[in-house]
This record gives structure tokens, C-alpha cells and sequence, in this order.
């Protein structure tokens, strides 16, 4: 980004902190891209073809010109992550709704575990690697994957699990990274190479695991 983007982009911020609507559109067009691809990535596949990301953006622009004279107040955080926790709120709402309603829902089609909020890290992770190493076409075979890859990413410590989330899959920078967990920027850089280092071990092992000819 350019300097002159950048001057931009703060500008545009001071004006949101103070309740300044268009700038608040501005800036969700800017990172609307960024916010889609997160949503993307964060929304258990179990659900995603029932809920448009579009749909999920759009609910996520409403919270957040409701909640704009709150911002004036977030005044360590950016207007991207910002509108980043927003729009995880809204997947929240969105899972609590569909997967733990007692109603006939995904988790029961599945027969898979149920939605636990602290699990998703690693659903939305198991998600992503699976559809990166298996060709597995089949619902069942394909939800049988995830849920081996998911188990095996519980063995690694929670935050090293968010920092791959965030820097890998979400594409954060890694002072974004930093921010988010509340870590100073050294720190999370040194807890993204550790975590990709496990990583590497974990995938190796699930691979290993795997009868030959079907990993």
C-alpha cells in the first residue's frame, strides 16, 4: 500500500470515529474482498450452501452502521478488524442458529460432532486441508476426513491453531495477527513459524495414516 493509501485509509478512519457514515461505506467497499474471504473461510461447511457470504456482508454492514458511535471508542483497533469481529459476530448468530436449533439442522444430516465455538478454529482449518489433499468427492468420505484432520488439530496448542487461521487462511498481516491475539508483532511471528512447523509434523502423521492410494 501506498503512502498515499495509507494517508487515505487513516483519514477515512478518523472520520468513522466520528460517526461519519460515508466514510464507513468507503471502507467496507475497500475491505469488503477481505471480509468475504474470511467469512468464507470461518462458516462451517455444513452450513455454507445455506447461507450467502453476501448475505453475511450485508447483515455485517448493518451492524456495523448501528454500532458506529461505538468505534469512536475502539481506539486500538483498526477499521478492518474492526469490521472483522463484526462479521465473526454474525457467523456466531449464524451457527447458533442453524447448528444448535432443535430442529432437524446440518449437524444431524451430518451425524458428525456437534458446533462447539471454541472448535471452529479447527473445523474451518480440517475444512480448508482436506479439500487440499483428498480427492474424496463423497459427502460421507470427505465428512469422515475432516473429522480425522480435526481431531488431530486439537493436539496443537489453541492459539498457535489462530495464528495459522489468521495469517495462513485469512490472510492478516501478522502486526493484524498480533493485534488480534494480543500479542506484541515479534511474537506472533515467532508463534506463526513454531505453528507451521507442527503443522507440518500433524500433516505428515494424518498422511501417513492414510491406506495407500486414498490419502
Amino acid at each position: 500500500m501506498s503512502d498515499s493509501s495509507i494517508g487515505v485509509e487513516t483519514g477515512l478512519t478518523a472520520r468513522m470515529r466520528q460517526g461519519n457514515k460515508d466514510a464507513l461505506a468507503t471502507l467496507f467497499s475497500d475491505y469488503r474482498e477481505r471480509l468475504r474471504r474470511i467469512i468464507q473461510f470461518r462458516i462451517d461447511y455444513r452450513i455454507a450452501a445455506r447461507v450467502s457470504d453476501s448475505d453475511i456482508l450485508q447483515d455485517t454492514y448493518i451492524a456495523a452502521a448501528k454500532r458506529l458511535p461505538h468505534f469512536s471508542h475502539q481506539t486500538e483497533m483498526s477499521a478492518f478488524l474492526w469490521l472483522r469481529l463484526l462479521a465473526k459476530q454474525q457467523l456466531v448468530d449464524i451457527h447458533r442458529q442453524h447448528l444448535m436449533a432443535e430442529k432437524r439442522d446440518a449437524r444431524k444430516e451430518m451425524g458428525l460432532q456437534p458446533y462447539q465455538a471454541s472448535a471452529q478454529t479447527s473445523m474451518a482449518l480440517a475444512v480448508q486441508l482436506a479439500g487440499s489433499i483428498t480427492a474424496a468427492s463423497e459427502v460421507v468420505a470427505r465428512a469422515e476426513t475432516i473429522a480425522f484432520l480435526e481431531s488431530s488439530l486439537n493436539e496443537m496448542d489453541e492459539t498457535d491453531r489462530e495464528v495459522i487461521a489468521l495469517r495462513h487462511f485469512e490472510e492478516l498481516t501478522n502486526i493484524e495477527t498480533a493485534s488480534v491475539l494480543n500479542l506484541q508483532p515479534s511474537a506472533a511471528s515467532k508463534r506463526y513459524l513454531r505453528a507451521m512447523s507442527r503443522l507440518s509434523q500433524l500433516m505428515s502423521k494424518f498422511e501417513d495414516s492414510q491406506p495407500r492410494g486414498e490419502a
